[in-house]
């Protein structure tokens, strides 16, 4: 058995651990990274990066059976499923040098392809090893969770891990699950030519605020998406190619493939964290702002913290680890100005305060600026004219903001900068943008908010008269 000494282990090589891994050594620290399955961790290898390579096989294709409106005669499209996943395999390789134990070990990180787990506060096994750290930093991430419905212990199913293998395409995939994974992942495969239904439990992108989930939603049914709400699994039965869900309600529906997508599961299990003193919720690992658990020498960070499970959080809590564990400095957590995009089509994307939020938590105070996509000249030329931008604002400034439409994910980046940095409207106002560019979306919305000030307002026009009377 090896003993190990260092200034800063991690255990989990996905992209938060990665980020720490990277800053640490970078900065002078001394790293051991513990990773048991694959470096790079879910969002290379299972979840964003190919996600996003089906989701854009499914644009290609639904761009060649609807170029109609363009001047260009719409063709059927000629979909290789299994070439779409090389495709998605070609993707997967060209990011994973950047996520590579070669790299890491070229930064000084001593890599370590084991599983960790906790032998005392101050001690963690690896293989044929103990190490001891000044600092642990756990990043194992979130698995898919599969509930417990009977009959789904004997029918096969897939999930986000499990789908990158399918290499026949699905002729209708029922998808348990109507959260971002399971719309993103459903209307990819309707595109590429699968029949689809969504099975959720409640609403369909729930999260998310209602009006703009609406607009996403809608654009799914009107291409041909099935998409069951209220329809809680109940039992799940048959073999492979005839499936049957059936729902709580009498609900029958029937495919060929099952894809369960109804959430995640942080994974603790095998960490041996009670041997740390480190305590758990019911959603992952319990932490203060500050990212520390109830070991104080322990951080956790991204999906195991329990909280917002995206690749950018485990990204800014590997900022926050390296601030206060590496340079010793204060440093603490803040979602006011997390964004976040589901990559359907349309677009949603969300940062800070939802309408509903905002409307509980400041009341009166709080003002809604509005901007139709269908007013900006490139989405007009584009034809991508369906989608909303919402901004709620108290006292001039932002406090949340809610985007569906084309490119929304891109646009919602703005505001992140805006809300983090505690700016106001009249600074997005502002603003010049390129015209005609989308992006003159985010700057519209916010002349909306001041709209009723300036041409509204009894005031400005007495103001406006004077001034005009005595101007030379």
């Amino acid at each position: 058995m090896e003993r190990i000494k260092t200034d800063i282990l991690i255990i989990g090589a996905g992209s938060g651990g990665l980020s720490v891994a990277a800053g640490a050594s970078q900065m002078g620290a001394d790293v051991v990274l513990l990773e048991g399955h694959k470096m790079g961790g879910d969002c290379l290898n299972f979840g964003c990066v190919p996600s996003k390579a089906l989701i854009a096989s499914g644009k290609a294709a639904y761009g060649q059976s609807h170029a109609l409106q363009y001047g260009v005669a719409n063709v059927v499209p000629q979909v290789d499923y299994a070439a779409a996943k090389d495709h998605v395999n070609d993707v997967i390789a060209q990011i994973e040098p950047v996520d590579s134990q070669e790299r890491f070990e070229g930064f000084g990180v001593r890599v370590i392809r084991e599983y960790g787990k906790f032998l005392s506060p101050t001690e963690v096994q690896a293989g044929d090893h103990v190490i001891t750290a000044r600092r642990v930093v756990i990043a194992t991430g979130s698995s898919p969770l599969v509930p417990p419905i009977p009959g789904l212990d004997t029918v096969p199913y897939i999930t986000n891990e499990t789908l990158w293998q399918l290499r026949e395409q699905p002729e209708h995939l029922l998808v348990v699950g109507g959260g971002p994974i399971g719309m993103e992942m459903a209307q990819a495969h309707r595109r590429l030519g699968s029949r689809v239904t969504v099975i959720e439990g409640a609403k369909a992108l729930g999260k998310d605020d209602p009006e703009m989930a609406a607009i996403v939603l809608d654009a799914m049914r009107a291409e041909g998406i099935e998409i069951a709400e209220d329809a809680m699994a109940k039992e799940v039965r048959g073999e492979a190619g005839t499936i049957e869900v059936e729902t709580q309600d009498g609900r029958v529906f029937k495919g060929s493939h099952l894809l369960m997508a109804v959430g995640r599961k942080s994974n603790i299990d095998g960490l041996d964290l009670d041997k740390a003193g480190i305590e758990t919720t019911r959603t992952g690992i319990k932490v203060d702002a500050s990212l520390k658990t109830t070991n104080r020498k322990v951080y956790a960070i991204g999906d195991v913290a329990g909280g917002l499970q995206f690749t950018h959080v485990a990204g800014y809590h590997a900022g926050i680890v390296i601030r206060s564990a590496v340079l010793g400095l204060p440093a603490k957590t803040s979602e006011a100005h997390i964004p976040w995009a589901t990559y359907t089509d349309p677009e949603l994307a969300q940062v800070g305060l939802t309408e509903a939020q905002a409307r509980e938590a400041h009341g009166d105070k709080m003002e809604v600026a509005r901007f139709e996509f269908h007013h900006n000249d490139r989405l007009i030329a584009e034809r991508k004219t369906k989608g909303l931008i919402k901004v709620m604002v108290v006292k001039g400034r932002p406090v949340g903001v809610s985007i569906a439409g084309h490119q929304a994910g891109e646009l919602i980046n703005l505001w992140s900068l805006v809300i983090a940095n505690k700016l106001k409207m009249s600074q997005v106002s502002a603003m010049v943008s390129p015209y005609p560019t989308i992006g003159e979306v985010n700057k519209r919305a916010a002349g909306a908010y001041f709209t009723p000030r300036l041409f509204e307002n009894p005031t400005v026009k007495r103001v406006v008269r004077f001034v005009q009377r005595w101007l030379p």
